[in-house]
């Protein structure tokens, strides 16, 4: 944890990690910039900035030297000459393994979500460098918050309105899914350790499952005996057109996904700053 004796500039501060980061009861005092009102757990000596990053006025900040890019990484880019001019000398931002798994998808939007990020993550840099920014960039896999997030707590609504989680094939593809509280107390962490100024970190979860098996840990986070159903790949497709409108943000390419691994290393974030989440083990309300 952090022991900065002065407010932290948090960007994008009611994000899913944003939100993580406010509610841990041991952080530091923060500053908030987000267009949206303030998440629970403002506390004295904290402050709360009603701003979008893309307007080039100057932050109403001063005394303070670091920021956490909690937003998109596209939406932090731009923004690293405006942070340089309200005397930011650090930023820890975070980008996504979307980056790679997403790539080669045979969706377009998907691809373009991939180029997006790479594109994004070269600008974050070269804009960091030019200003004399030190920056650490953290891509997480797959991010949860029980109730929150677009991921695991869309599983836990589906099992909850149906009672069965369909799968396309047998979801043997392997997942490391990552709490965004411990996401929050990383970014943390990278603040103590020097070594992580101008290096990019994967963040995995605690532990690799099967795509099946994450989801029969969803069911049993509900209190409930997993209903899992096997559905031939072309089926699955061909079921999507109709299936798909209870899935917003899904498309087809979800399911050929949940057969393939995507594992990243979390070796070098052990070694640098002592990562160390949880394993996978979701609670949510029956």
């Amino acid at each position: 944890m952090s022991q900065t004796p002065s407010p932290l500039l948090c960007l994008g501060a009611t994000s899913l990690i944003g939100g993580a980061l406010w509610a841990l009861p041991d952080r530091p005092r923060l500053i908030g910039v987000s267009r949206r009102p303030p998440p629970e757990g403002v506390a004295p000596g904290d402050r709360w900035i009603n701003a979008d990053l893309g307007d080039p006025a100057p932050l109403p900040v001063r005394e303070v030297e670091t920021a956490l890019g909690l937003a998109p990484i596209w939406v932090v880019a731009p923004a690293v000459d405006r942070l340089a001019r309200a005397g930011i000398t650090r930023i820890v931002a975070f980008s996504s393994t979307s980056r790679w798994t997403k790539a080669r998808s045979a969706d377009d939007a998907e691809r373009e979500i991939a180029d997006r990020l790479a594109r994004s993550e070269d600008a974050f840099i070269t804009a960091c460098d030019r200003a004399g920014i030190g920056w650490t960039l953290l891509r997480p896999t797959l991010i949860y918050r029980e109730g929150q997030d677009g991921n695991v707590s869309r599983l836990a609504g589906l099992a909850r309105r149906f009672g069965v989680i369909p799968l396309a094939g047998t979801g043997a593809g392997l997942r490391q899914p990552v709490h965004a509280q411990d996401l929050a107390r990383g970014a943390l962490a990278v603040l103590d350790h020097p070594v992580t100024r101008g290096r990019a970190y994967d963040l995995p979860g605690g532990e690799t499952l099967s795509y099946r098996a994450m989801v029969e840990r969803v069911f049993e986070g509900m209190g409930r005996r997993p209903v899992v159903l096997s559905v031939p790949p072309q089926l699955w497709r061909a079921g999507f057109a109709v299936a798909g409108r209870f899935l917003p943000g899904a498309n087809a390419q979800m399911g050929a996904r949940m057969e393939a691994d995507l594992t990243f290393d979390s070796g070098p974030a052990q070694r640098d700053f002592n990562w160390r989440p949880r394993d996978f083990r979701p609670r949510f309300p029956a």
